[in-house]
């Protein structure tokens, strides 16, 4: 069998990968952002606003990817993933334009094309890894406190139930008694019906009563 990774140096590998994609975002991030804004000032907005455009185009990308994550497998989630296609899209080609719009003479527009390209795409992709790797390992954590108890060891106390009128509670808490091995005798007595009566109960069908976890307040 497989070696169980031990909750601490899971914590520890997951926020290792989040540092190192929160600084390969950043980089993305920075040169996305100059040219967008250099692009945006060439394109006529002033200087003092030209620094927005970016903010709003790559912005959308990061909220998007975060939507997409948390609204997996709803209904909803084609609203986030149209504004992430839509700010990448966006992105990637505004890039890539001012990327042809600066490049020297002798560089090929395909090429300068091409590596402005890359960091909006890695804005997207790493955005999107960061979410995921965050969102696992707190489902991980969450899933290893709450696991479930072995009900099979846990001790239910049984009382006199004869001041409990409602019929189902008494044959539910026949059902637990009979599985304890207590006699039909002994289960009457407890339950304070007559022994016939909680014959009757085993001889059609009874359901299992479920043992509730926790303790009622």
């Amino acid at each position: 069998m497989p070696a169980t990774t031990h909750p601490r140096s899971g914590r520890i590998a997951v926020w290792t990968a989040v540092v190192g994609t929160v600084f390969i975002a950043v980089g993305a991030f920075w040169l996305s952002f100059t040219a967008l804004t250099d692009l945006a000032d060439a394109a006529g907005i002033a200087v003092t606003q030209a620094w927005a455009w970016p903010l709003i185009v790559d912005g959308i990308i990061v909220v998007g990817t975060v939507a997409v994550v948390a609204l997996a497998g709803q209904r909803g989630a084609w609203y986030p993933w149209m504004l992430l296609m839509a700010g990448a899209g966006v992105s990637v080609a505004a890039n890539s334009i001012h990327a042809v719009v600066a490049a020297d003479a002798d560089v090929l527009p395909v090429l300068a094309a091409s590596i402005a390209a890359v960091p909006p795409l890695v804005l997207l992709a790493i955005t999107h890894l960061t979410v995921v790797l965050t969102q696992r390992f707190r489902l991980h954590v969450s899933s290893t406190a709450d696991s479930p108890r072995d009900l099979s060891t846990e001790v239910v106390p049984i009382r006199s139930l004869s001041d409990v009128p409602e019929k189902g509670a008494r044959r539910d808490v026949a059902a637990l008694m009979r599985q304890r091995g207590m006699s039909n005798k002994e289960i009457a007595s407890a339950t304070g019906v007559h022994p016939s009566t909680v014959g009757r109960w085993f001889a059609g069908a009874i359901g299992t009563p479920e043992v509730q976890k926790g303790a009622t307040s």
